[in-house]
């Protein structure tokens, strides 16, 4: 494994960070959403549509932004200013590129090994439901 910071030395794009850091924080609220109790599975659906639409997303970022160290905010500006090929139908551009910010830091700590600090980001999220 490559350590956090040997990332941006190695050259990943935000992209391919927040391709990996997608489908990271769609476990994340599986995980989060199932652990809330027995219900039915259409329940959790309706629930992770709505922690996983980029708005929250977005939003989620923004909330976390003043406890992320400066290399943590370094990668998530990398992922906002990255050079999408489309935004949703259903999406501002603000908010796609905030999801795509988040996403690139959730990539970033999973690719590093810093899941316990994911964990502990994805939980300063959930708390403030």
């Amino acid at each position: 494994r490559l350590s956090p910071g040997e990332f941006a030395t190695k050259g990943l794009g935000p992209l391919p960070l927040a391709f990996v850091g997608d489908g990271v924080y769609e476990l994340l609220v599986r995980e989060h959403l199932r652990a809330q109790g027995n219900c039915p599975v259409k329940e959790l659906n309706g629930g992770k549509g709505e922690l996983v639409r980029c708005q929250f997303q977005a939003q989620a970022l923004e909330r976390l932004w003043p406890r992320l160290t400066g290399e943590e905010q370094e990668v998530a500006l990398r992922g906002r200013n990255a050079h999408v090929g489309h935004v949703p139908k259903n999406a501002n551009v603000a908010d796609y590129h905030g999801a795509t910010a988040l996403e690139a830091l959730f990539g970033y700590l999973y690719l590093g090994g810093e899941v316990s600090r994911l964990r502990e980001l994805f939980g300063l999220v959930m708390e403030e439901l």
